[in-house]
């Protein structure tokens, strides 16, 4: 009998719902908060608070859990290197992350799945601990997308896998062919309220959509980390920046509460369409 889920944790709906779906399968869940960035409605589940330097503590304490699975999930800002309270083992990594971090968040990310791995946990992404979460193919909600809102969603699929080579980001708004904004490291919500910001010849209104934002994962990136993640709030940002539509890689991004972001979408007069991964690639 498989132990518990092992869930490395920080801030948003995510961990929340990979935590709700594991106690509802039967498996548990072993929570680590981490400290600084505590989701609050994760006390409730068994586990601790952790430093981000504490990972001799994190590994001790999923093996006395009886873990063998482990995902990590949630919003984390990167630390600054010189101010991490470290344990021995942390100590022992860190001229490794801090070398790898200056690659990029994937690198760095890959550091702590390598080091995890070594001492016997199958690290899984969070899609494979909730598979309900990843995007469907095809029309999800909302009117069909135009021709127009096809070919800005095609740009936009081909801007953000170009970006995300580049380990800049996994997000990307297009409207009429014109590339209106990138995701860096601020974020969808922030690169969302930028373009609501521009101005009305440049982009859609609530009154006259136009415009798509696609989401989807970095090509460098390891999936089982970072996977590009949509919630309502991404619908209504979406919504106030005059946008047709979001497209989101089906099988590569997640969707969180997607009944409630129909529901948000359709009341918003909003596409959701899951592209192909394919798309904007060749």
């Amino acid at each position: 009998m498989p132990g518990p889920l092992g869930l490395i944790a920080g801030l948003g709906d995510l961990p929340v719902a990979i935590a709700e779906n594991a106690v509802a399968t039967g498996q548990g869940v072993h929570v680590l908060r981490l400290k600084g960035f505590e989701e609050p409605r994760l006390a409730a589940y068994p586990g601790a608070v952790v430093g981000l330097g504490e990972i001799g503590g994190v590994l001790s304490r999923l093996k006395e859990a009886g873990c063998r699975d482990v995902v990590f999930a949630g919003i984390v800002n990167r630390p600054n290197f010189s101010d991490l309270k470290l344990d021995l083992k942390g100590a022992a990594l860190l001229p490794k992350v801090i070398s790898e971090a200056r690659k990029g968040d994937d690198a760095l990310l890959r550091v702590l799945v390598q080091e995890f791995e070594k001492h016997g946990f199958n690290v899984i992404g969070s899609e494979v601990a909730h598979a309900a979460l990843l995007a469907p193919a095809g029309l999800i909600a909302g009117p069909p997308p135009s021709d127009l809102s096809m070919i800005d969603l095609e740009v936009a699929a081909r801007t953000a896998a170009a970006t995300g080579a580049l380990d800049i980001g996994q997000g990307c708004v297009v409207c009429d062919g014109l590339v209106l904004a990138v995701e860096a490291q601020e974020g969808t919500d922030e690169m969302l309220r930028r373009c609501a910001g521009l101005p009305d010849t440049i982009r859609g209104t609530p009154a006259a959509r136009r415009g798509v934002l696609v989401k989807r994962p970095k090509p460098v990136q390891d999936r089982r980390i970072d996977l590009p993640t949509t919630g309502v709030s991404t619908v209504e940002l979406a919504a106030a920046a005059g946008l047709a539509g979001i497209g989101i890689e089906a099988g590569g991004a997640l969707m969180l509460n997607r009944p409630a972001m129909a529901k948000r979408a359709e009341e918003l007069g909003l596409f959701l369409y899951g592209f192909p991964a394919s798309l904007g690639t060749g």
